[in-house]
């Protein structure tokens, strides 16, 4: 059942709780949001690695690499694309940052930052790379005046991705295409490589990525020539250059990416402040119901000698006729539940846009049992309900294993039926879980239900070479690979849908898998492309 108790200061989230990691609100940003004009889903995907892993940070950088970065520089940053802070989760391994428009992850060796609606991402990226120099002490080189920054960080490697939008022409400055993004990450970046994975008249993915060891394009390079954007949409093997894993975070390294459309209306109402309020309140007077009652019953086993001046009077006990009955609090719009009295005692968080009307729905829906606190007893869901309707979440999950790290989740919802979409991305590893792959693609399938969806996963590869005389590798190699099999076999077979493209890309230490899907009885026609090709 939903606790919708309000503990004293409270910040409207579990994450708030003692021992857990530490929530801050920016509640003047969070008083004044309205979802009503927020209708492209599809979310623009960044990832700025400065180092391969935590543990390999250069020499120059503090301990903690970007999360000493002060909360007001990110904001400043987010500015320029165009969100604001809501609240941030802090642990120990990274700082999840719950935006207006999606999600930023700070990990010490990279930064995650995914946005929706006609957010300008990339025009943040210059002042990322300036912040991770000049806040973190990352190795960097003089800026390119063209980007109108004075320094700027040499990342590792850098990814940009997304679906194809549902309405391009309403994007501003550098997402108004495809094209247009290629052109503003090159100006930074040399050597970089776009993609469109899927098909041209069809649901498609964009990616662009740069090498290991990116190099920034120097501030006095000439007009070069674009980078062209190579199509990929046949289920084949095909090498693209990018780093390879690191040994130490890369073994159990995956990302899944699940982007749904076409949700049922009826279900997707659950993502609706009214709907989400109302269940808030009828459970909140169930409560009031069963504390009258324990109430009367603790009552009953006072001495009745003590009780000879009282009278009972409907559900409670009063002192005489004229005495209030303290436990009549019932109105006519909760039955036996509630009264017009009651409406005093019913918490104001519950009725508005927030975090508490978020956590609402965030164990309503089943979301916060994905990674169930159960089995993750440290893990944290930090969840949004805007007005009218709209939802976002960012999960904090510690590893089973001390020294593991900390992954995360996050989930954004547009429930509107001319634009429904949801998204669902984590890095929790399917090994930590317990669960296969296709088993999280099935719970979450089943929250949101979705006409149509597709499923990207990034996933570190099995090692190429053992030791022919090493048996208990060779072992070990071989249960991975049957185990692989299944998963794959399990992913060809979601219940409920067809598969309709499955397409696979050897990259460099990783294995990249884009499937897509469409429900067995859809009848809703063609894909609402927006966006056709590049």
């Amino acid at each position: 059942m939903v606790n919708t108790d309000i503990p004293k200061h409270y910040t409207a989230s579990p994450s708030s709780f003692s021992g857990t990691p530490h929530l801050t609100i920016n509640r003047e940003v969070a008083d004044d949001l309205d979802s009503t004009n927020v209708f492209e889903g599809p979310e623009k995907l960044l990832e700025v690695w400065f180092s391969a892993s935590p543990g390999s940070l250069p020499a120059s950088v503090a301990p903690h690499g970007l999360k000493i970065v002060p909360s007001e520089t990110w904001e400043e940053m987010l500015d320029l694309v165009n969100c604001k802070v809501l609240s941030i989760v802090e642990s120990e391994h990274v700082d999840a940052y719950l935006l207006s428009e999606s999600s930023m992850f700070v990990f010490p060796h990279k930064l995650i930052l995914k946005t929706c609606g006609t957010t300008t991402l990339l025009s943040g990226l210059p002042r990322i790379l300036e912040i991770a120099a000049l806040a973190a002490g990352f190795p960097h080189v003089v800026g390119n005046p063209n980007n109108c920054i004075a320094t700027a960080a040499t990342p590792y490697r850098v990814f940009y991705s997304r679906k194809n939008f549902l309405f391009p022409d309403l994007q501003r400055g550098p997402h108004r295409s495809w094209r247009d993004e290629v052109k503003s990450l090159d100006k930074l970046f040399l050597g970089g490589s776009a993609y469109m994975i899927g098909k041209m008249n069809g649901e498609h993915w964009y990616l662009y990525l740069t090498e290991p060891n990116t190099i920034l394009t120097p501030p006095a390079t000439p007009d070069r020539n674009e980078t062209h954007t190579k199509l990929l949409d046949l289920p084949t093997s095909k090498a693209i250059s990018m780093c390879e894993a690191d040994s130490s975070d890369g073994e159990h390294d995956e990302t899944l990416e699940i982007l749904m459309t076409d949700l049922e209306e009826e279900n997707a109402k659950q993502f609706y402040l009214d709907n989400a309020s109302a269940i808030a309140e009828g459970r909140h007077f169930q409560r009031v119901h069963k504390a009258r009652k324990a109430a009367q019953k603790h009552l009953s086993t006072i001495n009745e000698s003590s009780l000879e001046h009282l009278s009972l009077s409907g559900n409670g006990y009063v002192e005489n006729e004229d005495a209030v009955d303290i436990f009549s609090n019932t109105s006519s719009e909760n039955g036996e539940f509630t009264s017009s009295d009651d409406e005093d005692l019913f918490p104001a968080e519950l009725t508005t846009e927030g975090h508490a009307l978020g956590t609402v729905v965030s164990e309503c829906s089943g979301l916060a049992d994905v990674y169930s606190i159960c089995k993750y007893p440290e893990a944290r869901v930090d969840a949004y309900l805007f007005k009218p309707c709209g939802f976002s979440a960012n999960g904090v999950v510690p590893a089973a294993r001390a020294g593991d790290g900390t992954h995360y989740f996050t989930v954004h919802v547009t429930p509107e039926p001319h634009c429904s979409y949801a998204s669902f991305e984590t890095n929790v590893p399917s090994r930590q879980t317990g669960k296969e792959t296709a088993e999280v693609v099935d719970q979450v399938i089943k929250i949101f239900k979705p006409g149509r969806f597709s499923v990207t996963l990034f996933e570190a590869k099995l090692p190429d070479v053992v030791d022919e005389n090493d048996f208990e590798a060779l072992a070990e190699l071989k249960a991975m690979e049957r185990q692989a099999a299944r998963k794959n076999a399990k992913m060809e077979t979601i219940r409920g849908y067809r598969r309709v493209d499955r397409i696979v890309h050897d990259l460099e230490g990783y294995e990249l898998v884009f499937r897509y899907y469409e429900r067995w009885d859809w009848e809703g026609g063609a894909p609402r492309l927006g966006e056709v090709g590049y």
